[in-house]
């Protein structure tokens, strides 16, 4: 079975079912302000890879403990 392949359909499948911020920046405190450039798409992205790459690697391990 292809993980890689059906995680990733099913990311992209929520990711376009959901909204996100057009725009989004960090004011000096931290605090995320909806209104600013790539960062938040960026950051997303990022953390949808790594959060992918584990969700793989749980299947797989999973797939070959039964």
């Amino acid at each position: 079975m292809d993980f890689e392949a059906l995680v990733k359909a099913k990311f992209d499948e929520a990711y376009a079912a959901t909204e996100h911020p057009k725009k989004f920046f960090l004011t000096e405190n931290g605090r995320g302000v909806v209104d600013g450039g790539e960062m938040y798409n960026a950051v997303l992205h990022d953390v949808l890879d790594v959060v992918q790459k584990a969700m793989v690697g749980i299947l797989k391990d999973s797939h070959h403990t039964h």
